[in-house]
């Protein structure tokens, strides 16, 4: 079985288990799950020293961490959002742009950034002292499984390129209990591991015990997926 089958099949057993046991908001399959006590595992990261140190944040745009991406505006974080699937020449949303017009909550949807926050190139963001992204499954090792798509890789290697993302960023994710697997998750070069795991009822720290993935190795992803270098150079027209 390949790195790439193995992770599905993953995948799909925690969409599964999820839906099975009605842990999850609507059919998981396909996405990042929208899973039962997300605003308790968001309001738990945010009682981390991670949390309350960091000033600038970058956090998926996935509703399981819209409540993530509130409570980073209410504490005046500044709040990067991607823009989905890297579509725009500047692909991030600098969600603080939005207030005082909008509240925290309703300037962590999706739909307000589409339609009125400030769009930002890596060029013009703040190093990240935090990343909160996305997962299906993860190991407490900090390996991850995404919902499939190469995007989230992309983006890391896009803001490590830029010096964004650097040995002091921590780098998180909120899942449900059920999310979190007690088994090996294979890794690619272009992956990267979590260093916090935070569930509505624990916090779990990961060692880094491996090298985190360099933009070099995403290069190619980019190129392939997007037509893009990591900084989000085009080599090709977006549709």
């Amino acid at each position: 079985m390949s790195s790439a089958q193995a992770k599905d099949e993953i995948r799909h057993r925690v969409w599964a288990l999820l839906e099975r046991q009605g842990a999850v908001d609507g059919d998981p399959r396909g996405r990042v799950p929208i899973f039962e006590g997300a605003e308790e595992a968001a309001r738990l990261l945010a009682s981390t020293d991670q949390w309350r140190t960091a000033k600038a944040a970058k956090v998926n745009p996935d509703r399981a961490q819209h409540q993530v991406r509130a409570l980073a505006l209410d504490a005046s974080k500044a709040t990067y959002m991607a823009v989905p699937k890297l579509a725009l020449e500047q692909p991030f949303y600098l969600l603080n742009s939005l207030l005082p017009s909008y509240t925290p909550d309703e300037a962590a949807t999706r739909d307000a950034a589409e339609a009125h926050s400030l769009l930002v190139g890596v060029e013009a963001m703040q190093r990240l002292d935090l990343v909160v992204s996305g997962a299906v499954a993860v190991n407490r090792e900090g390996a991850r499984v995404g919902k499939g798509s190469p995007y989230a890789d992309i983006e890391y290697g896009m803001l490590t390129e830029a010096g964004l993302i650097d040995e002091r960023t921590v780098i998180a994710t909120t899942v449900h209990d059920l999310q979190v697997v007690d088994e090996a998750i294979p890794e690619e070069a272009h992956d990267f591991r979590v260093d916090l795991i935070v569930t509505p009822t624990r916090i779990i720290r990961c060692p880094r015990s491996r090298a985190r993935g360099s933009a070099a190795h995403v290069s190619a992803l980019a190129s392939e997926t997007l037509g893009i270098g990591t900084c989000g150079r085009n080599t090709r027209r977006l549709s």
